[in-house]
């Protein structure tokens, strides 16, 4: 057994999988994550009293013993903690920031287990389909492995294989998963306002399209051809006469890591000109073609050595469709003119928010963030910094960012780390402003001058109010001198007040009622008069229940105003 790896990690390599076993162990780990969180917020279990310090320092060991956890479960676990560490709006800092390093060192799996799966999914033995082909992998992950290899006519190609019995391990999961999910949506504190089950579909689709090989050569394609103009950028090149479902062959294009700063400099390649490339890399998968690399981690980006960028592994990939860049045009403007309102409803419109009965919290919120931030040369804020912000306002709050929005933001992030690595005075914020000036002003042409139409509809809107105001103000006059004008004014402290009276009139009102019937029925009985001073007695007894009744409504009227 290698170093470093438990029995449990070496599960995933198995060719079948048990329901029951896996019931159990998925099971076991939210059992015990549940009583952690239980006990999370019980001051008697601190020494010495809770405190946040020691509540923060808590979590964070909760967060690693999550991430270690979620790799011992395996493949699917592995990619829904890396799906969550883009979720910092229902989970805590603590727990993205150590789920986003869920890195997919795995073990590999034995080389007949891949010459049996090329077999069932290309038809052929390997032999016949490669002039050679690499035992040993060049890297193991959660979802596959990679080898390379030379084809008859020479080339030289890598070949992702799929792990054994991946689909099967994905259908057990996921179901066990959707009781999982259930279970949380109608719990009455971790459901409340949470939509899980939705959270639950997003990943499933994200899971399913990441482990359909095909998908990811379809991918590699589009962005290949995207790119096609830039000759400081590298796709491989998809082999689609040796891909299935469970196999992909790619153009085997070697390169520097780019997190590889030494050697970097060693091969002679400006550091800081490739940390602005990556940065304007970015920039144009999301401005000019809306379809970008959603897993920019430096183990999936290298250097050539003419010092171009070579994109790797396009499973998880992201698009903005053009309704989210219209609605992003509109946050802009929101934020431009520092106008939380705006902001708050576009992005409800983007569906980044989900709309409650109080939207008060979340405007302040907003309203903050444009306040801190627009006070700011935008060169000098940090991606790192915003999105931090961000996430520790959407915590525990109704915004729902959606996956493509997160994507973008860690994307950034990761981004950020890297540039200034390459180059320590590097500042991401910098290198977008004139893509960010261009989204603003729409400079591309096929919709105009959006600033200047935004304008625009706005003077016309103020012109319009402005002519039609001299006759909507003579209306008003004539209806006053009608009378048809009514003026309703409700205040709703004066209604409680005169509620509040009348019903301390009527209590008034019983207790001389009390007063007369008992004193009768005391004069009755002095009288040997029983069965009238009874009767009367009764009377004094009903008067008194009413009364009672009335004073404990006052007492709940003065408690909840």
């Amino acid at each position: 057994m290698e170093k470093g790896y438990s029995d449990k990690a070496y599960r995933w390599n198995r060719e079948n999988y048990s329901s029951r076993r896996r019931f159990f162990d998925i099971w076991s780990f939210v059992l015990i994550l549940m009583f952690k969180l239980w006990r999370l917020n019980k001051s008697w279990s601190y020494a010495g009293g809770a405190t946040e310090a020691k509540k923060t320092s808590r979590r964070k060991v909760q967060a690693v013993w999550i991430r270690s956890t979620l790799l011992d479960l395996g493949p699917t676990f592995i990619k829904v903690g890396q799906l969550f560490s883009t979720r910092a709006d229902i989970f805590p800092s603590e727990y993205v920031e150590e789920l986003a390093k869920l890195q997919d060192k795995v073990p590999a799996f034995s080389y007949e287990q891949v010459e049996k799966i090329v077999e069932q999914e290309l038809s052929k033995k390997i032999p016949e389909l490669f002039h050679s082909f690499e035992q040993i992998p060049l890297a193991a992950a959660s979802l596959g492995q990679v080898h390379k290899a030379v084809l008859h006519s020479g080339e030289s190609v890598v070949v992702k294989v799929q792990r054994p019995a991946l689909k099967q391990l994905f259908e057990i999961d996921l179901k066990i998963l959707k009781g999982i999910t259930r279970y949380f949506q109608n719990h009455p504190k971790w459901g409340k306002g949470r939509d899980w089950l939705g959270i639950y579909e997003e990943c499933c689709r994200i899971l399913w399209e990441e482990i359909d090989y095909l998908n990811e050569g379809r991918n590699a394609d589009q962005f290949r051809r995207n790119f096609r103009a830039y000759d400081w950028v590298k796709v491989p090149r998809v082999y689609w006469r040796y891909a299935s479902p469970r196999v992909l062959t790619l153009e085997y294009a070697p390169g520097i890591k780019i997190s590889q700063y030494e050697a970097l400099e060693a091969a002679g390649l400006d550091r800081k000109a490739l940390a602005r490339q990556g940065a304007e890399a970015y920039m144009v998968q999301l401005l000019n073609n809306g379809f970008f690399h959603a897993d920019p981690h430096p183990g999936n980006i290298a250097v050539s050595g003419e010092g171009a960028l070579i994109f790797y592994d396009f499973g998880m990939m992201g698009r903005i469709q053009s309704n989210v860049r219209e609605g992003l045009m509109e946050t802009l403007f929101g934020i431009a003119s520092k106008d939380g309102d705006r902001v708050v409803k576009s992005l409800i419109d983007l569906g980044a928010i989900a709309p409650t009965d109080d939207m008060g919290p979340v405007r302040r919120s907003v309203q903050y963030m444009l306040d801190h931030f627009m006070d700011q040369p935008f060169e000098n804020q940090s991606v790192a910094a915003i999105s931090e912000d961000l996430y520790e306002i959407a915590y525990n709050q109704p915004f729902r960012f959606p996956a493509t929005f997160t994507f973008v933001m860690r994307a950034f992030s990761t981004l950020e780390g890297v540039g200034k690595g390459l180059d320590p005075e590097f500042n991401f914020m910098e290198v977008a402003k004139p893509y960010a000036m261009q989204l603003m002003t729409n400079t591309n042409g096929s919709e105009g001058n959006s600033f200047l139409n935004e304008l625009s509809r706005q003077a016309a809107q103020v012109s319009s109010t402005a002519l039609g105001l001299p006759r909507r103000l003579e209306d008003t006059l004539d209806k006053l001198e009608r009378g048809d004008v009514r003026v309703r004014v409700r205040s709703i402290e004066t209604e409680r007040l005169m509620r509040r009276q009348s019903n301390i009139q009527l209590s008034t009102t019983y207790g001389l009622i009390i007063s007369g019937f008992t004193l009768s029925a005391t004069i009755l009985l002095v009288n040997h008069y029983v069965w009238l001073a009874l009767i009367a007695g009764l009377i004094a007894a009903g008067v008194t229940g009413l009364l009672l009744r009335l004073l404990l409504r006052l007492d709940r009227y003065d408690r909840m105003y």
